[in-house]
C-alpha cells in the first residue's frame, strides 16, 4: 500500500526527492462505547487497516491535497495563511483543520507541500476514519516540522479540531488510541485522566473480527450530539448531590441511590448506560488479564445490549449482525463505535473463521439484500512513518 500512495504522489504531483511516507490507522473499540465523553474507561485497538500518505515540501506557501478515495473531489489546493472551513473542500478539512490549530498555537509550519492519501478503511463505517486522516496529518506535520508534540497532546488536539472545527462533540477515544497505539495489544484509556496501559491481546486461539453493516452514519447529523447532551443533563441532576465530574466517577451504589432524582426515563437510561458500560470494560479488562475470554466475550454482548436498549444507537442491521455471530460461533459481540450504523465486533474462534463468515454474509444477505464486507482484524501500531524498503 504504501507503494501505491507513492505512486498516486507521483501521478498527481509528479515525482521528486524526499517524498516520505506515513500509515494512519484505523480503530476498533472492543468494549467500552459513548463512555469517552463521560470519563469513563475505554479499551481499543488500531487496526492494519487505515489510511497511507506521501508528503513532500515545496519552497513556497501553497498546500495541495489529493485522496484516491474522493477522487472526485479533486486537487484541494489552499495556502497556509487561509485554512479555514470549507465544506467544498470535503475530507482535505480534516487536515486543514490539524495545521490551523498547530499555527493558531504558535508552531512553525513555514512552508507547504503537497500531500496524496490512499485508504483500506471504509468510510463511515465506525472504524475512526476522521481521527486517521487528522493523526496522518498531524504526525507529518510533527516529524517534517520538528515540531516536538507529545502523542498524547496531538491526540487532544486532533480532538480540539474534530470538536470546533469539524463541528462533532466526539471523545478523545480515537484520536488516542491511534497516536498511541502498540502492535498486539489493546489500550485500555481513562478517559478521565488520560491515563492509559498497553494490554497483550492474548486472545488464545480467537481473531477479533470485524462485520460491515454498510449502513453510512454521519455524526454530525446524528443523534450523537443529543446523546451527549442527554448525558450533560443526567450528570447535571447527580451533581446537586454528588462532588462528581463526570457520569462514570459514578459508583453501581452510587446511581442506585441517586437515579430516582432523574424524573426523565430517557435521561435514566442513557445514564445507566454510561455508568454500567463503564464497569463493564474495568472489569473485561481485568477477565482478558486473566485469561477469562468466555467472561470478556459476555461482557461485550452486555455491552450491545446496554447500547441497544438503554443507550439507544443500534439499528435493525447492527442487531442482526450481532444475533447472526453469536449464532455462529462468536463468543462475544457488539456494535462499535458511535452507531446508528457502521460495524460490529466480534470475538471468533479461528476454528470456525471460515464457516462463521460464511453464515453472517449469507444470513445479512437475506435479511437486508446487502453484502456485508467482513475484516479479521490485527491489533497495530499507532500513527507512524513507513521506512523504505
Amino acid at each position: 500500500m504504501h507503494k501505491q500512495v507513492r505512486h498516486i504522489f507521483s501521478k498527481t504531483f509528479g515525482s521528486r526527492p524526499g517524498i516520505r511516507t506515513f500509515f494512519s490507522p484505523g480503530r476498533v473499540n472492543l468494549i467500552g462505547e459513548h463512555i469517552d465523553y463521560n470519563g469513563g474507561f475505554v479499551f481499543p485497538c488500531a487496526l492494519s487497516i487505515g489510511n497511507y500518505g506521501a508528503i513532500a515540501l515545496r519552497e513556497d506557501q501553497t498546500i495541495r491535497f489529493f485522496s484516491q478515495n474522493f477522487e472526485s473531489v479533486g486537487i484541494v489546493t489552499v495556502s497556509l495563511s487561509d485554512l479555514d472551513f470549507n465544506p467544498n473542500h470535503n475530507w482535505a478539512n480534516y487536515a486543514k483543520g490539524v495545521i490551523r490549530e498547530m499555527r493558531i498555537r504558535g508552531m512553525v509550519i513555514d512552508r507547504g507541500f503537497d500531500v496524496a492519501v490512499f485508504g483500506d478503511l471504509p468510510n463511515s463505517s465506525g472504524l475512526s476514519s476522521s481521527a486517521s486522516i487528522e493523526l496522518l496529518i498531524g504526525v507529518m506535520m510533527n516529524d517534517l516540522f520538528g515540531l516536538g508534540i507529545s502523542r498524547p497532546d496531538l491526540a487532544v488536539l486532533c480532538k480540539k479540531v474534530e470538536n470546533e472545527y469539524i463541528g462533532v462533540n466526539c471523545g478523545i477515544m480515537d484520536q488516542f488510541v491511534i497516536a498511541n497505539a502498540k502492535a498486539e495489544h489493546g489500550l485500555l484509556l481513562d478517559c478521565n485522566t488520560l491515563d492509559f496501559t498497553q494490554v497483550p491481546l492474548h486472545l488464545h486461539g480467537h481473531t477479533i473480527v470485524i462485520c460491515n453493516s454498510k449502513v453510512k452514519r454521519g455524526l454530525v447529523d446524528s443523534k450523537y450530539n443529543e446523546r451527549r447532551a442527554q448525558c450533560e443533563a443526567a450528570k447535571a441532576v447527580f451533581q446537586r448531590r454528588l462532588p462528581i465530574r463526570e457520569l462514570c466517577d459514578l459508583s453501581l451504589e452510587q446511581f442506585a441511590e441517586y437515579a430516582s432524582d432523574l424524573k426523565d426515563d430517557v435521561l435514566f437510561r442513557r445514564a445507566r448506560h454510561a455508568v454500567t458500560e463503564n464497569i463493564r470494560t474495568q472489569n473485561a479488562h481485568r477477565q482478558l488479564l486473566a485469561d477469562d475470554l468466555i467472561g470478556f466475550g459476555q461482557a461485550m454482548t452486555a455491552s450491545h445490549r446496554s447500547l441497544r436498549d438503554d443507550y439507544e444507537v443500534s439499528c435493525a442491521e447492527l442487531d442482526v449482525l450481532v444475533d447472526l455471530a453469536l449464532a455462529n460461533g462468536a463468543i462475544g459481540a457488539r456494535m462499535t463505535g458511535a452507531g446508528f450504523g457502521g460495524c460490529t465486533v466480534n470475538l471468533v474462534p479461528q476454528n470456525c473463521l471460515d464457516s462463521f463468515r460464511s453464515a453472517v454474509i449469507d444470513g445479512y444477505r437475506q435479511a437486508f439484500g446487502i453484502e456485508a464486507p467482513i475484516y479479521f482484524a490485527v491489533p497495530s501500531d499507532g500513527t507512524k512513518e513507513i521506512a523504505e524498503r
